[in-house]
């Protein structure tokens, strides 16, 4: 027979997983992508380069959004180009925060205030052992009660720091000729909250753009995510 402490244990595990799991952080992003539709040609070998000259394509930031990146093109079927093999597009990457910025709300709070209360008089009768009865006389006090009275305004102010994604694919120069390489489909992703770790939200961009990569001839919408969502996890589990 198993220990009643190690019963706990086991049946408190479970409870513990189930509540954990439902602590999951909700990110919400703004996607803009379109797509050129003149171009018929399906292309899916790409190599990937900053569209940032300020970001090495060598640097370890970069080189970790890549990776992110190539998980989901890979999702729409595309593939880096081997070395020495042309690709059919280039795909730029650029990513970044930009200042903060103070917002203003108003917010409407309740006011409460103590209400009534205050001292009465109350008389009763007391009878004694002998049945003679007389009457009593003594004050009562009785405590204010908390209402609400109504609302009031009040401004409050904080700072947001909206993190940024783009990736755009463009024919290559060889595939050009003369003219310059066309746009074949860009995605930019938008987040704007009191966080300011870009990292953190690298993979999370990557995932909000995934599905619109090569989508649609225009299109705007809101996404929604939380750090547990499958293609958060599968972009940055990583190929």
């Amino acid at each position: 027979m198993l220990p009643s402490s190690r019963i706990g244990r086991i049946v408190l595990l479970p409870l513990l997983v189930t509540l954990f799991s439902g602590c999951a952080t909700t990110y919400r992003f703004k996607v803009d992508a379109v797509r050129n539709d003149e171009v018929s040609e399906e292309k899916q070998s790409y190599q990937i380069v900053s569209a940032n000259p300020e970001m090495d394509q060598e640097d370890l930031r970069f080189k970790e959004a890549e990776a992110f990146v190539k998980t989901a093109l890979s999702s729409k079927g595309m593939y880096e180009a081997p070395a020495g093999a042309s690709a059919q597009m280039v795909v730029e990457v650029d990513f970044g925060m930009e200042e903060p910025r103070t917002k203003f709300q108003t917010v409407s709070e309740p006011v409460y205030a103590l209400v009534g209360g205050g001292t009465r008089t109350v008389t009763v009768p007391v009878t004694d052992a002998k049945g003679n009865t007389r009457y009593v006389t003594y004050v009562v006090y009785d405590p204010p009660q908390r209402e609400l009275i109504g609302f009031r305004d009040r401004v409050i102010t904080y700072q947001v720091y909206e993190k940024y994604m783009r990736i755009t694919a463009r024919e290559t120069p060889d595939q050009a000729g003369d003219r310059p390489p066309r746009e074949l489909w860009s995605v930019y992703v938008v987040n704007e909250d009191e966080k300011d770790d870009l990292r953190e939200y690298v993979p999370l961009m990557v995932s909000a753009a995934m599905d619109s990569i090569n989508e649609n001839a225009s299109s705007k919408k809101d996404v929604v995510l939380r750090d547990t969502d499958e293609r958060v996890t599968f972009v940055k589990r990583g190929m």
